[in-house]
């Protein structure tokens, strides 16, 4: 038995040695593993125990140039181009393409356009019954709007008003009020000369996101426009028929140099839902597969535009996905899913819509 005990003694001693080497090797390959690239799961019911690390909290750079981006069915927005963040607006909640209001897009620098016209269009057929201006109408002139509208006191008035843009500090629009005419009578001429001014005549209490402050209109475009809201630090806002032009961030806007952009919206970082799938560290590129001057992405029917598209993986596990125009897909079928009698049959060819090399 004593013959025994050192070669027990030993043996123990190897194995303790051997354990403490297989730790030291796990935990070195551990702390050397490169970083982690992007990676897509499939989308499970969240719990409300799961607690999003802070990689899944980061927000999402987003950069794009050419962009028509619908927001809503009334009204759409020309990115010329940005640099900001995708931010979300709920913490447990990840931003998601299928939920605009998951987001609010955050400009540090970029030129974004809006369609007079656009503008006319949905301020009509989205303001409520009781509002105080209706069958609105806007015009460029010069370097100022021209406003026409009906206000209703005791009976129909139809009024113009002119005035200027400027950006409020807090990231707000400001139309001032230069001429204001009812019945086509200039307001003074019409009231006798009596201080009279527009917070006197209409009362924005009941339209989200517009304010009048004496001869002053102030539009809060995150909450008068449709989701998903751009907010940013505005530097300038200009008449450029026939659109608006908004700049963010003191953007330079040389034509000459965007022009050689191709058309794209690229996101990076953070965590994004879209469909049934979830991309963590994302690493997505849409682009337009199109020759057309703008990128027209709908949030809405994004689903159907992927489907008509191309999608493929680069090497670091992110996507590019070359997109049709949003016109473009009347004439295309989409693909036809694989199902199980065909994964049977190894002598059926593959579906005509995929790229064979």
């Amino acid at each position: 038995m004593s013959r025994l005990r050192p070669a027990l003694v030993a043996t123990a001693a190897t194995v303790a040695v051997l354990c403490l080497c297989w730790l030291f090797w796990h935990y070195r390959s551990k702390a050397s593993a490169p970083a982690q690239s992007s990676s897509l799961t499939v989308q499970a019911p969240a719990s409300r125990a799961d607690t999003p690390s802070a990689d899944d909290l980061a927000p999402t750079l987003v950069y794009a140039h050419n962009l028509l981006l619908r927001k809503g069915p009334n009204f759409r927005i020309y990115i010329r181009w940005i640099r900001g963040q995708m931010v979300r607006t709920r913490r447990q909640v990840n931003p998601s393409f299928d939920d605009p209001d998951s987001f609010v897009l955050q400009i540090r620098k970029g030129v974004i356009h809006a369609n007079i016209g656009d503008i006319s269009n949905y301020l009509n057929a989205s303001s409520p019954p009781n509002a105080p201006l209706k069958n609105i109408s806007i015009q460029p002139e010069g370097d100022q709007l021209k406003l026409h509208g009906t206000i209703h006191k005791i009976f129909s008035l139809p009024i113009e008003l002119v005035g200027t843009l400027t950006p409020t500090p807090d990231g707000r629009v400001q139309f001032h009020v230069t001429k204001l005419d009812v019945l086509k009578i200039p307001l003074k001429g019409l009231l006798g000369g009596f201080h009279v001014e527009l917070s006197d005549l209409v009362h924005a209490s009941n339209i989200p996101g517009v304010q009048i402050v004496e001869n002053d209109i102030i539009f809060d475009t995150q909450k008068l426009l449709p989701p998903p809201h751009i907010h940013g630090q505005l530097t300038s806002v200009r008449v450029s028929p026939p659109d608006l032009e908004v700049i963010y961030g003191k953007a330079p806007n040389d034509e000459a140099s965007l022009a050689r952009w191709h058309n794209f919206l690229r996101l990076s970082g953070g965590t994004l839902d879209f469909g049934k799938l979830t991309m963590h560290h994302v690493d997505l590129t849409m682009i337009d597969a199109s020759q057309d001057p703008w990128f027209d992405l709908d949030l809405v029917n994004y689903q159907a535009q992927l489907v008509n598209g191309y999608t493929r993986m680069t090497p670091q596990a992110g996507l590019e996905i070359f997109m049709p125009d949003l016109d473009e897909q009347a004439p295309r079928k989409a693909g036809q899913s694989i199902t199980l009698e065909w994964l049977k049959d190894r002598n059926r060819s593959l579906p005509l819509d995929i790229p064979i090399k």
